[in-house]
């Protein structure tokens, strides 16, 4: 037990330091091999122009390295390197660091990221490392040169390519497909899939509310369902299920499955159609998001995650622009990866 304490204490001074001095561009939180995590080294990928990813990846990167685990958050950037930019969808910072990479935590909406930027990402994958992706991932790619050998990669892309739909659809098990609730008016209730309740992913996970609505999906089998998701009347948590045909039967929201390589190595998957920074909030979330790099990785799932905060966070509503609806906003600018390691509340 002491023992245990001191790591946590010698833990929380080294996050205090790596909080003082940070690269410009990314962001790098040292793990522990002394805890579960191990040091396993965790790639973030944020990079969506609507669910706020620039906000919920550090926050998640914070907790994360208090369960042991390295931590790196990649970002888009803008064209001079220097403040966050969700809109370049040709831009992640610091690839690299996926050449060491044991898990991809990825939130991402339409990138179109250079060749180099797609060899780093897909060497890492076909290294069999497992993936966990949030909520837009399903759509995360859109590889503008029809002749790039990552063309697979795209959303739309076609069955010649040998990925038909692309990587949401082959690798994830979904692509976009509609808003199933309606947008920015209901929300999200999770509903645990019965067949599945003992599954170990969802150790120590209630019911989950999230202000952002049900997306239409089918994973493609095999795939695991392990929640499904009521739409709700309203974006009040206290909001009840609607009495709708949209819940006769309700649609997935999150679910695993295994990617086979053709090298023979397998990526274990974890997809959740939730996962805008608003959804985040809700700590069972963090905490399923917390269990998938468990499960995925192969250690074992805690009985109850501790998925506390390490730092403010209040994040800005989803959106691409501000709308007069009262919900939605667009990204804060001039905000630095630093910037957002205490996100608040966007005015």
């Amino acid at each position: 037990m002491i023992k245990s304490v001191l790591h946590l204490f010698s833990y929380v001074a080294a996050l205090s330091i790596a909080h003082a001095a940070q690269p410009a561009d990314h962001l790098v939180f040292p793990g522990n091999p002394d805890l579960p995590g191990k040091a396993k080294h965790i790639v973030l990928l944020a990079g969506d122009e609507e669910y706020r990813s620039e906000e919920s990846m550090p926050m998640l990167a914070q907790i994360l390295t208090t369960h042991g685990f390295k931590c790196t958050v990649l970002f888009s950037m803008d064209e001079a390197n220097k403040f966050v930019d969700p809109n370049n969808q040709k831009s992640l910072s610091n690839p690299t660091a996926l050449d060491s990479a044991d898990a991809i935590l990825m939130a991402l909406r339409f990138r179109n990221y250079p060749e180099a930027t797609m060899g780093k990402f897909n060497a890492a994958f076909e290294r069999g490392i497992p993936v966990v992706a949030l909520r837009t991932s399903t759509h995360a790619f859109n590889i503008s040169d029809k002749d790039s050998k990552w063309a697979k990669y795209s959303w739309r892309s076609k069955k010649e390519t040998g990925w038909e739909r692309g990587f949401g659809r082959q690798v994830l098990g979904e692509t976009w497909i509609n808003h199933h609730g309606k947008h920015a008016v209901q929300g999200t209730l999770s509903v645990v899939e019965e067949a599945n309740k003992a599954h170990k992913t969802l150790n120590g996970v209630g019911p989950i509310f999230g202000p952002t609505d049900v997306y239409g999906a089918q994973p493609l089998a095999p795939s695991t369902i392990l929640l499904r998701g009521a739409v709700t009347a309203s974006l009040e948590p206290t909001s009840k299920p609607i009495d709708d045909k949209k819940n006769k039967p309700m649609m997935p929201i999150a679910w695993t499955r295994a990617f086979e390589h053709k090298n023979g190595k397998t990526s274990k998957i974890f997809t959740t159609t939730m996962g805008s920074s608003t959804d985040l909030v809700d700590e069972d979330l963090r905490r399923l998001v917390v269990n998938g790099l468990y499960w995925g990785l192969d250690l074992a799932v805690p009985a109850k995650a501790d998925v506390t905060l390490r730092s403010t966070f209040e994040p800005t509503q989803y959106g691409f622009k501000k709308v007069s609806d009262g919900v939605r906003q667009q990204y804060k600018k001039n905000q630095t990866p630093s910037d957002l390691m205490n996100v608040k509340k966007s005015k």
